[in-house]
């Protein structure tokens, strides 16, 4: 048992700091632009792909760095001659249009790289164990994983918070006519901030995609969770994405380790399972197989009670 809960917070904590890594991006663009980016997981697949050539070629360290430059610039490019043009009738254009671009998006991988997953391998240089317990061992290139999501955390927490550029940036979507009277160009700005919430996306997709699987479906299985750390956690709220991506990480990770059915549970009262009907079914239903419909369940519920998410402040 307590092997069990040690691996699965430590896989649950890497898991929630992958999405909040993904997350991020997402919530920067939000919090300073009000665009709720559909295409955002697509992003985070450019950046695994991307990374993923470029390793071919020089390297997975060369990847780090230059894939989420490429993918910045096209994110800047999408908001330049794409958002900026629907942006001036409103929230429901911007949707359709990120929505569109997901699958465009999709499809070029697919016609580029093909269908099938790429080889994309774990660096030689992390490829060994950080530490055993219990007799099995922890990889190193999770532990690189953490230590990158957590540093963006942080420095993406500061920027906001303490210096001026965050500071111009937030002033630009509250009060755009204001920053542009003090001499800041606010077109510029937002494009920049959009680029650079691409690029935290692919940064994501680099050293997701050793990890995990590389191929056109890794946008979709992200997707939808994504979405669910932002609004549990407050739209446009930073530290609410964290702490609404960490819960949601570790809740996901024990359920799938948590073997237990529902007449387990009952069981230790002294309550039987039924005979027949709908209730037995329910009966053998394990923690394991609800576990990815938690995550919408709490999203469901934080609507219904608090609608501005875990920190969030906005009421649209």
């Amino acid at each position: 048992m307590l092997e069990i809960i040690v691996f699965s917070t430590l896989n649950g904590v890497l898991y929630g700091m992958l999405l909040f890594l993904l997350a991020s991006g997402l919530t920067v663009i939000f919090s300073m632009m009000g665009v709720l980016n559909f295409a955002h997981a697509s992003f985070y697949m450019l950046g695994a792909y991307f990374g993923y050539q470029i390793s071919q070629f020089t390297g997975f360290w060369v990847g780090l760095l230059v894939a989420p430059v490429l993918v910045g610039l096209i994110g800047a490019l999408v908001e330049r001659f794409g958002l900026r043009t629907v942006h001036k009738w409103g929230h429901v254009p911007e949707l359709l249009f990120t929505f569109g671009l997901a699958f465009v998006i999709e499809e070029l991988v697919k016609m580029v790289w093909g269908k099938l997953p790429v080889d994309y391998q774990v660096p030689a240089a992390l490829d060994f164990s950080a530490f055993e317990l219990f007799g099995t061992t922890y990889p190193a290139f999770r532990m690189f994983m953490l230590l990158i999501s957590l540093a963006i955390f942080i420095v993406l927490l500061l920027v906001m918070t303490r210096s001026r550029v965050g500071l111009i940036i937030q002033a630009a979507l509250t009060h755009p006519n204001m920053v542009a009277m003090l001499g800041h160009n606010v077109p510029k700005v937002f494009m920049v901030v959009f680029g650079f919430g691409c690029g935290l996306a692919a940064i994501a997709g680099v050293i997701a995609g050793p990890a995990l699987v590389t191929d056109p479906a890794m946008a979709a299985t992200l997707g939808p969770i994504l979405f669910v750390v932002v609004v549990f956690g407050g739209l446009g709220s930073l530290p609410g994405a964290f702490i609404s991506a960490m819960l949601i990480g570790l809740i996901q990770t024990f359920a799938i380790a948590i073997n237990y059915s529902l007449g387990d549970a009952l069981g230790l009262v002294g309550i039987g399972r039924p005979v027949s009907g709908a209730l037995s079914d329910l009966w053998q239903v394990t923690v394991a197989q609800i576990g990815p419909i938690l995550p919408y369940l709490m999203l469901v519920l934080m609507l219904i009670f608090r609608p501005t998410g875990l920190l969030g402040t906005r009421e649209t």
